[in-house]
């Protein structure tokens, strides 16, 4: 189940970051009441959506090859805010990897769970991969799940863990596959800063990563 974190962390992410590539951006550590960087910005997802908004919103079929799994563990919350920030939170990193594996760093889909400024960085990181002809290959769970919601419940603060020891990069032209350098955590914290459009889609605003994060 999805657990709420105890304090909101106040941080205006800077860099989005993901498997192998990790590229960590800055944060203030200091604590609020409210989320940062999700619904405070004419780039940021409107607050104005109701509750219910969301659930009719056609949204982009998402397909993943099965060379490369990508598995959520205990993704769930008996409260239907946090299940609604956890549905497209999922789907967001989904198509981020759907982008990579179909050399795509202009995905609509990946557009369609990103808030204009959090599409920007998607596609710097989607960039890391495709600029260098690689794919993603393997395994990748991504585990620990927790949502802490803005008073207002219009902005949102996502954070999970992945494990990338069973997942690779494969070159499209040689064929060479990598992984982590020996030594390497193989574990990466990410908190994700969301927010709510009009339409009730949850939306990336920023993230950040940490490698090693997932076991402070």
């Amino acid at each position: 189940m999805a657990r709420r974190a105890l304090t909101i962390t106040a941080a205006a992410f800077a860099t989005t970051a993901a498997l192998l590539l990790t590229a960590c951006g800055g944060s203030d550590d200091s604590s609020s009441d409210d989320i940062k960087g999700a619904g405070n910005s004419s780039s940021s997802p409107s607050a104005s959506a109701s509750p219910s908004a969301g659930a009719d919103v056609k949204r982009p079929v998402i397909k993943l090859p099965s060379s490369f799994q990508l598995t959520f563990e205990n993704w769930t919350s008996s409260d239907p805010v946090e299940q609604a920030v956890l549905n497209d939170g999922k789907e967001q990193l989904r198509a981020g990897y759907e982008a990579i594996i179909e050399n795509d760093p202009d995905s609509k889909d990946r557009a369609f769970y990103d808030t204009k400024n959090g599409f920007l960085q998607s596609q710097q990181w989607i960039r890391t991969y495709t600029d260098k002809n690689l794919t993603v290959i393997g395994k990748l769970p991504v585990f620990d799940p927790k949502v802490t919601l803005a008073k207002d419940k219009a902005a949102a603060s996502l954070s999970y863990c992945t494990d990338e020891s069973k997942a690779s990069t494969r070159n499209r032209k040689t064929g060479e596959v990598k992984g982590n350098p020996a030594g390497t955590d193989p574990e990466v914290l990410y908190v994700i800063s969301m927010g709510k459009n009009t339409q009730g889609v949850w939306q990336a605003v920023s993230a950040h990563s940490e490698r090693g994060g997932c076991a402070q």
